[in-house]
């Protein structure tokens, strides 16, 4: 029981640590697609044009997506098998946390609130941002496969930093791809 306690808090720690800075990934997919016919792909300049996002952060979420696409085997292509779009989102998180100690007012008596009150309420907010990755069929124009990816967005001076977080972005979404299709069926 003892060693259990001594493994408990640590990995309690490391869960809270992981998840201040991981992304939350889903993905979805149609079964009727052939993910393995897909060998190719180029980016899809109509969805693209679309994503609310800066230039420059649109550009380094292209790069990071050509460097998983190259990884994962795809070349680039004029006549490509897949599309690929993105879509963002952003929205803006308040957290407010009751700090309140002591006092209890109202009607009646508890032993356990006595005396004046301390503390009050903090409030913090924090911007989190989504981001999918959408794969679309160059023939049917049908989208196949689409990643999303959601997380805390740092807005930070630092560009090293910033390229760091889009790429873990890019790459935790595009994890999910191709579906384990051979389960499913």
């Amino acid at each position: 029981m003892k060693k259990i306690k001594i493994l408990a808090v640590p990995m309690l720690v490391l869960l809270f640590l992981s998840s201040c800075t991981s992304v939350r990934v889903l993905s979805d997919y149609d079964k009727e697609a052939n993910f393995n016919s897909y060998k190719s792909y180029a980016f899809y300049k109509t969805g693209i044009d679309k994503a609310q996002v800066s230039d420059l952060d649109k550009k380094r979420i292209l790069r990071a997506i050509e460097a998983e696409m190259t990884k994962r085997g795809f070349s680039k292509s004029e006549n490509p098998d897949i599309l690929v779009s993105i879509f963002t989102k952003e929205k803006e998180q308040v957290d407010i946390y009751n700090n309140y100690w002591g006092g209890y007012g109202g009607w009646g008596w508890n032993p356990y609130y006595w005396g004046p009150g301390w503390g009050g309420n903090n409030v913090s907010t924090r911007t989190e941002g989504s981001l999918y990755i959408d794969l679309i069929d160059s023939k049917t124009k049908e989208l196949v496969w689409q990643g999303k990816g959601v997380g805390n967005l740092v807005n930070v001076s630092n560009m090293e930093k910033k390229e760091e977080r889009i790429r873990e972005f890019v790459s935790e979404i595009l994890m999910q791809y191709p579906p384990n299709t051979v389960a499913a069926k």
